[in-house]
């Protein structure tokens, strides 16, 4: 683990400060700071200028539309930019950008290319994700929303769930079962959905935090051209799993700033309210510290893999139960610091569904209270904790494996007949 950066990321990291001082409002303190409403119009304007400066698609070749940048250089474009509270993209670019528009880069035809990407950079294609449905979360090779081809078209059925900022897209890529003869991890198509025709039907499904995030997808008699598949017919489980380029490496260190920044913000309300004079209160206050250390050194671990050119590995299932169990202790803590006033919130509530809030968020009883509601989710979104543990388990401890019940056709399954 390399906790040092080469000479040359100092100087691109000074290029990409002087790029946020001369583009951001001067009282900016984050987005955070905004109220939801202004944070969407300011989101949506920032993006443009993103596009005009080239800081969309870091990764992406400028043959393509990206910046083209290296791993490192894409590193410190996302730590300035969480240090600064500054989006990197507007709420659909990590579906369309970072999933989609790598995963294409990888497996998708020429012409594929031309047409989308550009769309996707331009913001007049914005992208959703197609995958978990009511039957198929964390297994998601028992997926049965089907597509069945009609000549020079794919009629789709079925249903999909969990779909984050669905209500806002366009398009979505769909993974679809195309054989259902086939072993459940084959048989499977990887496609590319407009969503803007009859036969698709998204309903919203309300959080406790009383937000609307995620939504359910229902597709009857949908349609999308022969020509819309990514890879190859009932090859879709590899492109579905392929590894999505440098902004997870980038993801590594600034996702150790969010929960040190989260942090600091509680330590801030504790002493406010007198908390620190509790001993216990200090004991669950240093346990977190503890972790956002722990959390801080992972992120170096992972990013010397990533600039070594080292894919990432079961290790992150390690970092994934890590946090999301983290956050959960520290927004718990955070209700006991406020005390009765948990009970009653007032003020803004937070402008994210997952992870830490925004940078600049104001530190009241509304905001706290909606991370902790939001955080009772995070060891299920992005594959459940039990799921991560099978990971570790079975693939770094050695241990055995789960006995299974699920082999064969997909149809031969109980419930798929």
């Amino acid at each position: 683990m390399d906790l040092t950066y080469p000479p040359e990321a100092d100087v691109f990291r000074a290029k990409v400060r002087a790029f946020l001082d001369a583009n951001l409002p001067a009282d900016w303190k984050g987005i955070g700071a905004l109220n939801h409403e202004d944070a969407a119009a300011f989101t949506t304007q920032w993006r443009k200028v993103l596009h005009q400066n080239g800081y969309l698609a870091l990764s992406w070749p400028k043959e393509v539309g990206g910046a083209g940048l290296t791993p490192l250089e894409s590193v410190v474009v996302a730590e300035e930019f969480a240090r600064a509270g500054a989006p990197t993209g507007g709420p659909n670019d990590g579906f369309g950008i970072t999933m989609l528009g790598n995963t294409m880069l990888r497996w998708g035809t020429d012409e594929q290319k031309r047409h989308y990407l550009p769309r996707v950079l331009s913001g007049e294609d914005l992208w959703c994700q197609g995958y978990s449905e009511p039957a198929a979360g964390s297994d998601l090779g028992n997926l049965g929303c089907r597509a069945v081809l009609d000549g020079d078209e794919w009629v789709i059925n079925g249903q999909k769930i969990w779909t984050s900022a669905g209500h806002l897209a366009t398009h979505i890529f769909v993974l679809a079962r195309t054989d259902p003869t086939a072993a459940k991890h084959r048989g499977i198509t990887f496609l590319l959905v407009d969503m803007r025709q009859p036969g698709v039907e998204v309903r919203p499904i309300k959080m406790i935090s009383g937000e609307a995030e995620f939504n359910e997808v229902f597709f009857s008699d949908a349609r999308c051209p022969k020509e819309n598949v990514v890879g190859e017919v009932n090859g879709g489980w590899a492109v579905a799993m392929t590894l999505l380029g440098n902004e997870r490496g980038a993801g590594a260190s600034v996702q150790a700033l969010g929960f040190r920044g989260e942090f600091d913000k509680l330590v801030s309300l504790a002493k406010e309210r007198g908390a620190t004079d509790d001993p216990v209160i200090r004991q669950r206050l240093a346990r977190a510290h503890t972790k956002v250390e722990i959390m801080r050194f992972f992120g170096y671990k992972a990013l010397t893999s990533f600039l070594k050119g080292t894919a990432p590995g079961v290790d992150a299932s390690i970092g994934k139960l890590f946090w999301s169990h983290h956050h959960q202790e520290i927004t718990e803590l955070s209700l006991d610091v406020l005390g009765a006033d948990a009970l009653a919130p007032v003020g803004q509530t937070p402008q994210r569904a997952f992870g830490c809030d925004a940078p600049g968020s104001p530190n009241d009883s509304a905001n706290w209270a909606g991370v902790f509601y939001n955080a009772r989710a995070g060891t299920i979104y992005a594959g459940t904790s039990q799921v991560q543990k099978g990971i570790v388990g079975e693939q770094i401890l050695g241990l055995p494996k789960e006995p299974r019940a699920d082999g064969g056709a997909w149809n031969t399954i109980p419930g798929h007949g």
